[in-house]
């Protein structure tokens, strides 16, 4: 993910802790990695971090709590799902459903795939 050239990669930091928020991996009220750490395991500048910890912040995914540093906010996980959900159904089904028709696939090849990739 974080090398896919599409995105910022202050970007992919920032949906990668969401991700890592949705998986379980932080829970709500948990600290994550400081800028630094952060930095560090991404092999980026701290201001990087930091630009992916401003996205974060501004959408109130996390909070700064001084002498503590960054924790996950309460409601955060809702919230990313929220906002994913949506994403997903406004401009990635489009996508997958033109590509449906592009490649002549039915709802029986996705099911499927669906219960193939459920079982791995």
């Amino acid at each position: 993910m974080i090398y896919r050239n599409d995105k910022a990669i202050f970007v992919k930091i920032a949906e990668r802790i969401c991700d890592d928020i949705l998986s379980g991996r932080y829970q709500e009220g948990e600290r994550v990695p400081s800028v630094r750490e952060l930095a560090a395991e991404y092999e980026v500048n701290t201001n990087t971090a930091l630009r992916a910890f401003d996205i974060l912040q501004r959408d109130d995914i996390l909070l700064q709590q001084r002498g503590i540093g960054m924790l996950v906010a309460k409601g955060a996980k809702r919230k990313i799902r929220s906002a994913r959900k949506k994403e997903f159904l406004t401009k990635d089904m489009h996508e997958f459903f033109r590509q449906l028709t592009l490649l002549d696939l039915t709802i029986e090849d996705v099911v499927s795939a669906w219960e193939t990739y459920k079982q791995s």
